[in-house]
């Protein structure tokens, strides 16, 4: 969420326990904002980016279905519309900051929160924003980018059965801080979002309103989002995205066994390794060097994970641009693999204030921030800006009465049939509906 404080004082109080970096951090973790000293009247304005992704989760046992081969629809976009390669400039960004670590982020979500923050800023400060998502200012570029958010929104709010996903906005504000009424009007039309008035003179009271919508929008699975209000706070902003999907063919649990995988050629970690018989989407990348295979999930989303050849990861990583993945994902037909996969959990949690400026989004992080189509007061910035993603993967259901049906069993291993085992750091990303990347990631110790 963003927090907006409001303070009188020039004492820096910060919490000495905020990590600074690109250390994971526990989901729903919060952070202390910086508080801002600029004049008698200080505003410090902090956005937690609430990122949560539950799934893949697997069904192990379900009703044996009809195959729908479907072919993937050519066109991929990183949602909002223009952001293009920013995806993969702020991956090999946050590689280069955890050369040897997990990584995991929303691509959709930290763009669609940048292209809110653009509605409340200005000169400079909006054009940074703009830029980096790849939007050039002016001839309708801007419209275009917040009415494809708000197209993808309600899309994303049409119910589906067998795959949850949903991403929203909410706002919570002092009753007493002017918010420009053109920022509260585009947050609640374009961006859909929640908004609460909020009273932060009662710290405990604002808290347990505020961590109560994240606990019910992430199902539960994000609590604390926001650890202490001191009273000082006038806004918090919260982005939230939750997704939860099975596999369209789930993986047995008997053939799940302990396998090594090779974290680096001269370190090795035992894994619970999935094994799976089936026709995948396959594609061998001679130029990248990598081999890419597509999981869809039931319903409209597909999981791709990419293994580069042995000792090919920079390689690959240097050469990820929006090309490249449409390339990947015009992946025409299937072929029958002997797939192997390792059960993991990771999670990724980033200070995004530190990371963005390298992409030359700075100002709205400094003194000079111009953010006055939030709130006429001129002493506003975003001082913290926390994303955090996590995603599970794994052959069982996500719960008890999943576990009914009938086993599906598997033919035995046809002539051909090509074995592509993920013992080694790969990449992943799940695409909704072949369009928008949700999330992104690099598994490197399961």
């Amino acid at each position: 969420g963003a927090l907006v404080h409001h303070s009188h004082t020039t004492s820096s109080h910060l919490d000495s326990t905020s990590a600074s970096g690109l250390a994971p951090r526990r989901p729903g973790s919060s952070q202390v904002c910086m508080l801002v000293n600029q004049g008698l009247a200080t505003m410090r304005l902090c956005l937690f980016l609430c990122l949560m992704l539950l799934g893949p989760r697997m069904a192990t046992l379900r009703r044996p279905q009809k195959k729908k081969i479907q072919e993937l629809p050519p066109a991929v976009t990183t949602a909002p519309p223009g952001s293009g390669d920013f995806v993969f400039d702020l991956y090999r960004t946050l590689a280069a900051a955890t050369p040897d670590g997990n990584i995991f982020f929303s691509p959709l979500s930290i763009s669609v929160s940048l292209a809110m923050l653009s509605l409340g800023a200005r000169s400079n400060t909006k054009a940074q924003i703009l830029e980096g998502l790849g939007i050039c200012p002016g001839e309708g570029s801007e419209e275009e980018l917040h009415g494809a958010s708000q197209r993808l929104l309600r899309e994303l709010q049409q119910p589906q059965d067998s795959l949850q996903l949903s991403l929203g906005n909410a706002l919570f504000t002092k009753p007493t801080l002017h918010i420009q009424e053109a920022f509260l009007g585009a947050l609640r039309t374009l961006y859909l979002a929640d908004t609460f008035p909020t009273d932060f003179e009662d710290p405990e009271g604002a808290k347990k309103k505020i961590n109560d919508y994240v606990a019910k929008q992430t199902k539960g699975k994000i609590v604390d989002l926001i650890k202490s209000l001191d009273g000082t706070q006038v806004m918090v902003m919260v982005n939230y995205i939750f997704f939860k999907a099975k596999w369209e063919t789930s993986f047995n649990l008997k053939s799940t066994h302990e396998q090594d995988f090779y974290v680096t050629p001269e370190t090795v970690v035992r894994v619970p390794m999935m094994k799976q018989q089936d026709q995948f989407y396959y594609f061998l990348d001679r130029n990248l060097s990598c081999k890419v295979v597509g999981v869809p999930y039931q319903g409209n989303a597909t999981a791709f994970f990419i293994l580069p050849h042995e000792g090919e990861m920079e390689q690959v990583e240097n050469g990820l641009k929006e090309k490249t993945l449409k390339k990947w994902l015009r992946m025409p037909m299937k072929r029958r693999l002997e797939l192997y996969l390792p059960k993991f959990s990771i999670e990724g949690s980033y200070q995004l204030e530190e990371v963005l400026p390298k992409l030359g989004i700075r100002d709205i992080f400094t003194s000079d921030a111009d953010l006055t189509g939030i709130s006429n007061h001129s002493s506003i910035r975003v001082s913290e800006m926390v994303h955090k993603a996590m995603v599970e993967v794994d052959e069982s259901g996500t719960q008890a009465a999943a576990a009914t049906g009938t086993v599906i069993t598997f033919k035995s291993a046809r002539l051909g049939s090509h074995r592509v085992v993920f013992n080694r750091p790969f990449l992943m990303l799940i695409v909704e509906n072949s369009k928008h990347i949700l999330f992104f990631g690099k598994v490197t110790r399961p």
